[in-house]
């Protein structure tokens, strides 16, 4: 059986603190919380938390790269069980603003730099 990969930007397995308001169909705080990327591309992440989260909900993230913290809004793709009684959402990105994708691409590329991995393409 073969998989494709539906994805237009490469991970890194990279783990990274930040908190994130989840938000309804009327702009209302829902969920407020703690969590860890697990991954992280130009277009989203997955996202390790103690609770599950709907995926009917838009996400506002604060990411804590290096020393700067980057704001992202985001939906949630899919939200499953995952190890040690969490659960990892994947997030798509949207409404990124430029110092906030350009910010995305430097860490990104520092990464590669740092562990030797294959550079991206951030364009």
């Amino acid at each position: 059986m073969s998989t494709e990969n539906k994805r237009r930007h490469s991970r890194i397995d990279s783990l990274n603190l930040l908190s994130y308001s989840c938000t309804d169909d009327t702009g209302q705080v829902v969920i407020q919380g703690m969590g860890r990327t697990l991954n992280v591309s130009q277009g989203g992440l997955l996202l390790e938390t103690h609770v599950q989260i709907d995926d009917s909900y838009t996400i506002l993230l604060t990411i804590g790269l290096q020393e700067e913290l980057l704001d992202i809004k985001g939906q949630i793709v899919h939200s499953d069980p995952g190890k040690d009684d969490n659960y990892e959402s994947g997030i798509k990105f949207h409404e990124m603003d430029e110092a906030a994708l350009q910010l995305l691409k430097k860490y990104i590329k520092a990464f590669h730099e740092e562990y030797g991995s294959d550079p991206l393409v951030v364009t």
